[in-house]
């Protein structure tokens, strides 16, 4: 089993996936949304291709941890994803992914358009990754380490 981590964005979805043991998170690519049935059709082939047990969904709040104005929007968009994957969806606060992901992108000789593109594909590893941290950090601490 493993997880999926999305950015979600009205046009664009970044998407990452973990490896078996949870250790480590992998861009693997940005899916351009299209109609709702060729949307299901993509998000329940990549589930049955990467086996995926459990979906992280990066929530846009704002720097303070209030909700920001893209949240309602997310919060649909899972539910509709919940509908159709039958799978357990988790929100994780990805303040700040964007710019993380920039700046990474911000030394790599590559152009604008491309850019854009693997910004949401980092952004959703980045979501992924600290949700990954975070769970092997609470397995740590119930576990006595």
């Amino acid at each position: 089993m493993r997880i999926l981590g999305i950015d979600f964005g009205d046009r664009n979805i970044g998407l990452a996936v973990s490896d078996t043991l949870f250790l480590t998170a992998q861009a693997i690519g940005r899916y351009r949304r299209q109609s709702q049935e060729k949307d299901k059709k993509y998000f329940q082939e990549l589930v049955s291709q990467y086996e995926v047990g459990e979906i992280v969904i990066g929530l846009p709040l704002r720097m303070d941890g209030s909700p920001g104005t893209r949240v309602e929007k997310t919060k649909k968009f899972a539910r509709w994803l919940e509908n159709i994957l039958h799978l357990p969806i988790v929100f994780w606060d990805e303040r700040l992914t964007t710019q993380q992901a920039l700046k990474i992108l911000r030394g790599q000789k590559v152009d604008f358009r491309k850019k854009k593109i693997l910004k949401d594909q980092i952004s959703a590893s980045l979501i992924l990754s600290s949700y990954l941290e975070n769970k092997k950090a609470k397995h740590n601490d119930t576990q006595g380490h």
